[in-house]
């Protein structure tokens, strides 16, 4: 279609500010398709009066109104126009290409986000997926088309004959802006504005009473904005605040990304494109479909809060911390919850990242598995769609992806899917969770931040490219994106900027008995379920690895092996028991050198942080096809079918180590580098295998008939006896008292491993009797190993458990070990276990645990641990109230030193709470109430802390440095100091804002403390009056061994005499 246009001199248009008076513009000729008519810098305004004097039947001239802003429209003339601007294939086809206006703009009334181009046949698809993350200046730029910023797409559809009505739907219409709505045509609206850059849209409320400022209201059409628009009375069947035909629609109607789930009330699906309906059934199908036989089991674990701290080195990095049982925060709530309740923090079209860590074995894909299978189920209903990709299989040198591949080509069964689908997930990426499973595997994570990141076309590139598209909220921004990863060391910045952190916790004991219930009804085998529970409880050092399900599997796997053989079935006591005796059955029927080609494939791999293994890369086909039918090596989701992966970490591990222990390849003396208990400074070993140490060890050590012999034959085995000696002797030079707490615990795992006598009580003779586990995870089996290794000793230990998140029953195996006189533990997770001896009527065990427990010295840095240490008072209030003894905790009678270091905020507030419980500790001896960043109790913390000193009879030390105390608060001590006369040997009052006053009552007062040795008043604001009261009191004092004076506010020259008359006097 042309559209051929009589030029008009002028054409008037009110001023903005409505002055009254306008502004001219010069209007050229017009002539091209409708789509360049849409794309010049033509006023919409005045194209419709100029359309107005056309007569489209015969092209003759008719007068024009002289005043536009009385002037009205010919609906019949504009449908006509709109008619014949359909009848233009060009037109048409432009049209057809784009999708959904009225779904998109009225589920985002508020107009958020329009960016993409109006017109996607003429940008191109490419273009499309750069163009919906950039800002409108770059796209502008791009493009050359002059159109409105969005963050998402602006679908049209093409307009049907009929009567057109140019109405307002928005509260506040900027200038240049109108909406059209088709009565009866299923058209929602359309948004016609001044070619330029569009207006911003307000946000408020919709109101009939709202006038758009600048455009002329019509005088007879009451409550219209516009010159075009009609009136009510025109529209009778339409409502009068929004006037569109789709004002009586449900929220749900008008939606189209409702989950099935959420529309189990009704028949309709959403209105999805009938392409993009398959694509979602074809999704689902793939998800809700669960693995054959035990793959299959979905036992839901536990996810906990996980929090971070900056390093102790000069790096910015952060690093995950441990913490105490009662301080681990449960992800509480189903799948949904979780993933709903993380996203409520976000901000509005922003990417959200969230991180699941856990070690090898805890479950991590194991929840993702539940994940998918979840929202298969209709359980996420805030996800439209759910893509799971598992990281190696693009990590591959060489290979790119486009955004569709990543989305539809990897992970388990790829599908097929059009441009259609595709576009529309671009649309609504806030609709969409994107899963990357062992994100650990990908090189360089830490570039995904700081690369060039996503392509600026539908080109392929590398995956650290896209990946760095999806991190930078370059691609499918708005998304969730969830990782699952192993964390090893310094956590990765990709994974330490998450929006939220979680940690896999592992089964539980329940959790793991149902596992084992459900393995054996997937077997067929219900018959020998108590059997198998009953096999598992008689090994505890399996049972404490009972709460990784890949060792839980095993176990399930060897029993089932060893009850099918009779009724005298036991499990071994190590693991490398447990997997000698899964893949021994096997290896001896394997063709020759099959299992040693596997473990040297294992070893190699681990080395350079793989575990999947090519068709190529196999000994050959025989090996490949034995492999498989063990059940070591399974398919790779997602990767072609000639590609394997190891079916466990830990089943490679174990691999690796008897390549080590039966390759001849192996230098004797490298041997002991790869139990990594003492890392070299040059060239030190990546540990990345870490269940390589304690599985080598075992080969090694035990009884080769059952162990290497089982596994590769009495002969093979005899070139372990060299390496055995070579590790023995290294084992016996360590001295496990020099150890970090972590390569101790590493330490005893080996030591237990090997099963020998001689190693076992070499380590146990090394260890010291203060054992300290500060801040290092003790997990289930190492609380069965250390508890193991202290009963066996015979001699008494004091163990340091704070920090170390072990769970209340491992804490308890620990404590009411006989061998244990004393131990520090988190106050919460202690009072936890007093409570939980207390039900179950343990009133012995509860007796000896409190005499145990001590929280010498104690430092409060937050608020809980004085909330914490009021709880302890208080059971010591209530267990003399109940038993009508004055007997204390020896936790409380026994503490000496207390400092408080909770800073300028925290400080005034929570210093109060710890005054109330001061009186309780009467062996009290050091005060601390110094910190770095200064506690500001102030004078009336002071006046507060005054009134315990008569409880406080054995205070020695008091440091009520940098704590803003002025001449009120000195006055108020001084008054009280007295009562600490005999007792207080030191007294600090550095940096604080204490004058002439304050200075005078404390020389009032000095004489009178005769034990008194120290007192530090240096960095006050005393002057030379309060110094000379100062010295002249100290002249009185030969008790006094030290006074340190000095300040700013005394000058040089009077401080050096006042030093020269008493030589006690300490300048700096």
């Amino acid at each position: 279609m042309r559209c051929l246009a009589t030029r008009p001199a002028r054409s008037y248009l009110p001023e903005p500010q409505g002055s009254g008076q306008h502004t001219t513009m010069e209007l050229g000729p017009l002539e091209g398709g409708y789509l360049d008519l849409l794309n010049s810098n033509a006023d919409p305004l005045q194209l419709y009066h100029l359309y107005d004097r056309m007569d489209l039947a015969g092209e003759e001239e008719i007068e024009l109104c002289s005043e536009p802003d009385t002037d009205t429209i010919n609906c019949e003339q504009f449908s006509r126009l709109l008619c014949d601007m359909e009848g233009d294939e060009e037109t048409r086809e432009a049209y057809a290409n784009i999708a959904e206006l009225d779904q998109y703009v009225f589920q985002d009334s508020q107009l958020e986000g329009l960016s993409k181009d109006i017109f996607i046949e003429h940008i191109g698809l490419e273009e499309m997926i750069s163009e919906s993350v950039e800002v409108l200046e770059e796209a502008e730029q791009k493009s050359q088309k002059r159109l409105p910023p969005s963050s998402s797409l602006l679908s049209c559809l093409t307009l049907p004959a009929g009567p057109i009505q140019i109405i307002p739907t928005l509260s506040t219409l900027p200038q240049g802006l109108w909406q059209i709505s088709g009565a009866g045509t299923g058209v929602s609206s359309i948004l016609i504005y001044q070619v330029g850059e569009m207006p911003q849209v307000s946000q408020t409320p919709a109101s009939s009473s709202t006038a758009v400022h600048s455009l002329p209201k019509s005088p007879d059409r009451p409550g219209s904005t516009s010159p075009f628009a009609p009136s009510a009375a025109d529209l009778p069947s339409m409502p009068e605040p929004a006037l569109t035909s789709r004002a009586n629609l449900t929220e749900d109607e008008m939606s189209p990304t409702q989950c099935p789930a959420a529309h189990e009330a009704s028949s309709k699906l959403p209105k999805w494109p009938e392409s993009v309906e398959q694509f979602y059934c074809s999704l689902r199908n793939k998800y809700q479909a669960k693995p054959a036989g035990p793959e299959g089991i979905l036992v839901e674990v536990d996810l906990v809060r996980v929090r971070l701290e900056r390093s102790s080195g000069k790096s910015q990095d952060r690093e995950l911390i441990t913490l105490d049982w009662a301080e681990q925060q449960p992800a509480r709530g189903s799948l949904g919850e979780v993933l709903l309740a993380s996203s409520n923090h976000r901000q509005p079209c922003e990417t959200q990242v969230i991180a699941i860590l856990g070690k090898a074995g805890q479950g991590k894909s194991h929840w993702v598995q539940a994940m998918s299978w979840a929202w298969a189920c209709g359980q996420l209903p805030q996800y439209d769609f759910i893509f799971c990709i598992p990281c190696h299989c693009v990590d591959r040198p060489g290979d790119t992806y486009r955004l569709q591949d990543l989305l539809f080509s990897l992970g388990s069964q790829p599908l097929s899917v059009d441009d259609e689908v595709f576009s529309y997930i671009l649309r609504r990426p806030d609709r969409i969770l994107l899963i990357l499973d062992a994100f650990e595997e990908l090189e360089a994570q830490d570039g995904f931040l700081h690369s060039a990141g996503g392509p600026t076309s539908a080109k392929a590139c590398s995956v650290r490219r896209l990946l760095a598209g999806l991190f930078q909220r370059k691609l499918l921004r708005g998304c969730t994106l969830l990782l699952t990863a192993r964390p090893r060391g310094r956590l990765a910045q990709s994974l330490s900027k998450a929006d939220a952190l979680f940690e896999v916790a592992g089964f539980s004991a329940q959790q793991a008995e149902t596992y084992v219930m459900r393995y054996f009804e997937c077997s067929g085998a219900t018959e020998h379920q108590k059997r198998a529970l009953a096999l598992l409880q008689s090994q505890p050092f399996l049972l404490s690895h009972s709460h990784s399900p890949t060792v839980c599997r095993a176990v399930c796997q060897l029993s089932e092996a060893l009850l099918e053989l009779g009724d005298e079935a036991q499990l071994p006591s190590t693991l490398t028991g447990l997997y000698v005796g899964l893949l021994g059955p096997g290896a001896r029927d394997s063709p020759p050198g099959a299992l040693v080609g596997l473990a040297r494939l294992a070893w190699e791999l681990g080395r350079s942080h793989q575990s999947s293994l090519r068709q190529g890369q196999f000994p050959s086909a025989e090996v490949r096809a034995w492999a498989v039918a063990q059940g070591l090596v399974q398919p790779t989701p997602g990767a072609p079918e000639t590609e394997l992966t190891f079916s466990s970490f830990l089943l490679q591990c174990f691999l690796g180590a008897v390549w080590l222990a039966l390759s001849s390849e192996i230098k004797d003396k490298e041997l002991p580098q790869y139990l990594a208990l003492t890392p070299r400074k040059k060239r030190p070993y990546d540990n990345w295998l870490e269940g390589v140490p304690r599985f080598l060890v075992g080969l090694v050590f035990q009884p080769r008939a059952r162990c290497l012999g089982a596994l590769a034959g009495l002969a093979a085995s005899t070139s372990a006896d060299r390496k055995q000696k070579v590790l023995t002797r290294y084992l016996k030079r360590l001295q496990p008292g020099m150890l970090k707490a972590g390569r101790l615990l590493e330490l005893l795992h080996c030591a237990h491993e090997a099963l020998d006598a001689g190693l076992w009580q070499h380590v146990l003779q090394g260890l010291p009797a203060h054992l300290s586990f500060l801040g290092t995870r003790l997990t289930p089996p190492d609380t069965h190993v250390l508890g193991s290794a202290l009963e066996a000793t015979g001699r008494d230990f004091s163990l340091d458990l704070r920090s170390t998140g072990v769970d209340p029953s491992g804490l308890g195996s620990l404590v009411g070990l006989s061998c244990v006189t004393h131990f520090r533990a988190a106050l919460s997770d202690t009072v936890e276990l007093w409570e939980s001896l207390q039900q179950h009527g343990e009133a012995k065990l509860l007796r000896a645990v409190k005499e145990k427990f001590t929280i010498e010295p104690f430092k409060a840095e937050s608020m809980k641990d004085v909330e914490d240490l009021g709880n302890l008072v208080q059971i010591q209030r209530t267990r003399s109230s109940s038993e009508g003894t004055p007997g204390e905790l020896p936790a409380v009678q026994d503490l000496r030193k207390l400092e408080f270091a909770l800073g300028p905020i925290l400080g005034p507030q929570a210093f109060p709470k710890l005054v109330k419980i001061l009186e309780a500790f009467s062996s009290l001896q050091h005060l601390d109430l110094d910190s770095l960043s200064e506690n500001k109790i102030g004078d009336e913390g002071v006046a507060q802390l005054s009134a315990t000193f008569p409880q406080l009879k054995a205070l020695e030390t008091l440091n009520l440095s940098q704590n803003n105390i002025t001449d009120l608060g000195a006055c108020k001590l001084a008054e009280a100091l007295p009562l600490l006369a005999a007792s207080l040997l030191r007294l600090s009052l550095y940096n604080n804002c204490i004058c002439d006053v304050g200075a005078e009552s404390l020389a009032h007062v000095l004489p009178d403390m005769v034990s008194l040795r120290v007192l530090d008043v240096q960095y006050n604001k005393f002057t030379a009056a309060g110094a000379q009261q100062l010295t002249a009191s100290l002249r009185k004092c030969p008790h006094v061994e030290k006074l340190a004076m000095w300040t700013p506010t005394i000058p040089f020259g009077v401080q050096e005499h006042l030093q020269q008359l008493d030589s006690r006097i300490i300048l700096r």
